[in-house]
């Protein structure tokens, strides 16, 4: 509890080691009110997760100094509670920030990231060191640099000290790119002598092109982007420019399962509080497929091939209204049985939407699925999650007339119950024939499930 005349700041909390902003997207309290430890203070946003902050000691909110919709980096103090401060402070003081303290050279690995893989490089291509020319960058600079080959020292920094921020090295590659795109200009040829020509003919002149509509005109809402949507957008666009994404898809039939899952289904739901979904089994499906083909559940790293002994999940859910996405990671699925993979994956759905994440949730994921399925879809590209190599999707359950094989092995007709599912993967690690094998042993377990295995 803040004591009489002590100020207890409130600071942008680190939210995993590649997060080094996030954007204050709602203040839940106001200068003034009376606030309790532990209880919610305000929202932030980074490009990992949106999440509540909660307050670090009981008193009165005595200082608002970060607005709504501003971005500031880790550290920075957000707000002031009890020590008799200005009651009407709003704005951020003229004062310079406090240093940022020194941080290690050598970043941590990501929870899920260290144990069990097979190579280990804080920072590839440099010996584990800090880049040369900086004495330190964040871990989302580093790996940015390291994706697009870029040294650190020849990106003009903006931070404290001249520090490069995620800004700094973005608008270096944009400028980069738009220079590279550009062509050459002609080598200047020099005009042989002439007589002079005579004068152009006179043209009428040409109508100006009508002005574009203006933003904001009849008929058009505008909103501001939120910092979620902007580190979505960022994170898609680097995953297509760094892998090559190629999508395979197979048919897979689904009569069996249904009936299992039909029979389960009031056991789980009357024992456990869970519904079995169809997610459940596909997901224990891949974990049991994923054993066999290490470099679906791997990653390229600098010049080193990554696998692991464990596989860490990763599901796509939709925030509301469909103005935000999130990846949280089921850890070590590979211990979890068909119940543990429900539960889980119920759990982590119903804390994301209600923006009870903690930052190792969606941390260290090696594998994820999609599930589009739910809305009808049949068919779909997802764009793997970075530094993933393949992204599942599942797709809507349709009856289909279906050829069968009897008993008797002659063909028949039947009305069956098919589902899509694709693998899109990273052809720098992953072959098509390889895409196409790990396919064709999920298919063969799903259509073959036994209760009893799982």
């Amino acid at each position: 509890m803040s004591a009489a005349g002590v100020a207890v700041d409130v600071v942008m909390p680190q939210m995993g080691v590649s997060v080094s902003e996030g954007t204050v997207t709602r203040w839940a309290k106001q200068v003034g009110d009376q606030v309790e430890a532990d209880e919610t203070l305000l929202e932030i946003s980074t490009d990992k997760v949106d999440t509540e902050v909660p307050s670090p000691a009981s008193g009165v909110l005595t200082e608002i100094l970060v607005e709504e919709g501003s971005t500031v980096e880790v550290g920075t103090v957000l707000a002031r509670i009890g020590g008799g401060g200005a009651s009407t402070a709003t704005a951020v003081p003229a004062a310079p920030p406090a240093p940022e303290p020194e941080p290690a050279a050598v970043e941590a690995p990501e929870p899920g990231s260290a144990e069990g893989s097979q190579v280990r490089e804080p920072h590839a291509g440099n010996g584990g060191q800090p880049p040369p020319g900086k004495s330190f960058v964040s871990p989302v600079v580093a790996r940015i640099a390291s994706e697009h080959g870029i040294d650190p020292a020849e990106v003009p920094g903006s931070g404290n000290g001249g520090r490069v921020t995620k800004k700094d090295i973005l608008a270096f590659l944009e400028s980069r790119d738009a220079t590279a795109a550009a062509p050459p200009p002609p080598p200047p040829v020099e005009a042989p002598q002439q007589a002079p020509a005579p004068p152009p003919p006179v043209e009428a002149p040409q109508q100006a092109p009508a002005p574009p509509p203006a933003p904001g005109g009849a008929g058009e809402t505008e909103e501001p982007v939120t910092a979620m949507r902007r580190g979505i957008a960022e994170h898609m666009r680097r995953s297509l420019d760094t892998s090559a994404h190629v999508t395979s898809a197979i048919e897979v039939d689904l009569t069996r399962l249904a009936a299992i899952r039909a029979k389960l289904k009031p056991e789980y739901e009357a024992g456990y509080g869970v519904n079995p979904t169809y997610l459940a089994f596909v997901a224990r499906a891949a974990v049991e497929t994923l054993r066999d083909y290490p470099y679906v559940n791997g990653e390229l790293r600098g010049d080193k091939i990554v696998t692991r002994n464990y596989v860490n999940l990763g599901f796509a859910v939709e925030l509301a209204d469909g103005k935000g996405l999130i990846v949280p990671v089921l850890h070590n699925a590979e211990t979890l049985n068909l119940l543990g993979l429900a539960k889980g994956i119920a759990d982590i759905a119903a804390r994301a939407r209600a923006k009870q994440l903690k930052p190792d949730d969606v941390a260290g994921g090696t594998f994820t699925i999609t599930n589009p399925g739910g809305y009808g879809t049949f068919h779909g590209t997802p764009v793997i999650s970075q530094p993933q190599a393949a992204i599942l999707g599942t797709y809507a359950i349709v009856k289909r007339p279906w050829v069968i094989t009897d008993p008797d092995g002659a063909d028949a007709i039947a009305i069956r119950q098919i589902m899509n599912v694709t693998l899109t993967y990273d052809h720098r690690l992953i072959d098509g024939a390889l895409a196409g094998r790990f396919l064709r042993d999920l298919r063969e377990r799903l259509q073959t499930w036994n209760e009893t295995d799982y």
